[in-house]
């Protein structure tokens, strides 16, 4: 039995989250699949979340989280478990990778180049990488260099084969979650976030983006790329995050500091999953 909140985006990711407003269910092919389901891809309908979930800003994010040591571990357990491959990162919905990198090609294409106000080509990050799936179909071919950003280190390890000889103009793989990231001081001409904001809890989330505002060099541009709820926040236990409805997602970015300069949504993507929204952010 599914119970169903509405209709919401990729993965929650999946868990790089958007991220389905759905949740667990008994039934164990749809529990696989939901397993599977990561920050980098998509959720599938899932397990079903009681009345009051959607409404638990405060008891599970921000000031009002009960246990940060567990939600981040949990989350960490989770992805030790997942395939180091494209469908385990868009939690087996490998189809729709095109598709996004489409979207997001020409969502971010809008502020590169040259002249006032654009941003430049130099280097970008990739934030929640996994095995770099968007630093080969989208960062590299369009930055001189990229760093990758996981929690998983196998995923790192895998990506440095999956990127093959572009690995090359890799600079950096680190190791360790968002919430403990620093990035360099004005480095970045983009930083990409891309279904991974729900494995952070609010106030790690205003922390994460400020600091990255710092990473950025002058006409650098964020762009968050994540699930959106229809209402409120919808938690999942199974891979320890949550999807946020847009407005909390944009009110957090405000407490950071930023401004949206542009939002779209994802389109044609599955209709089971998630609404997935772009945020450029500076």
């Amino acid at each position: 039995m599914i119970e169903v909140f509405g209709d919401l985006g990729l993965r929650r990711f999946p868990g790089d989250t958007c991220w389905r407003e759905y949740k667990r269910s008994a039934n164990h092919t749809i529990m696989n699949n939901i397993k599977s389901a990561s920050r980098r891809g998509v959720k599938k309908p899932g397990r079903g979340v009681g009345s009051t979930s959607t409404n638990v800003t405060q008891d599970r994010m921000g000031d009002g989280v009960q246990n940060e040591t567990v939600f981040y571990s949990k989350a960490e357990n989770y992805w030790r478990e997942v395939e180091p491959t494209v469908d385990g990162m868009l939690g087996g919905y490998g189809k729709i990778s095109n598709i996004d990198i489409d979207g997001s090609k020409k969502f971010l294409q809008k502020f590169l180049g040259q002249g006032e106000g654009k941003t430049g080509n130099g280097c970008a990050l990739d934030c929640g990488a996994g095995i770099g799936r968007i630093t080969k179909r989208l960062l590299l071919p369009l930055f001189s260099t990229v760093d990758l950003v996981d929690v998983t280190q196998e995923f790192l390890d895998q990506a440095k084969v999956y990127l093959g000889d572009e690995s090359k103009r890799v600079e950096n793989y680190f190791c360790l979650g968002l919430q403990d990231f620093i990035p360099q001081d004005r480095r970045y001409d983009v930083i990409w976030i891309q279904w991974v904001i729900g494995h952070l809890t609010d106030d790690h989330l205003v922390e994460f983006l400020r600091r990255c505002r710092g990473g950025l060099r002058p006409e650098g541009l964020i762009v968050i790329k994540d699930n959106v709820a229809y209402e409120g926040v919808i938690p999942d236990d199974v891979d320890s995050s949550v999807c946020r409805e847009l407005a909390l997602v944009k009110s957090l970015v405000t407490r950071a500091g930023l401004t949206i300069v542009c939002e779209e949504q994802q389109m044609n993507f599955p209709d089971e999953i998630y609404q997935v929204h772009q945020l450029a952010l500076r």
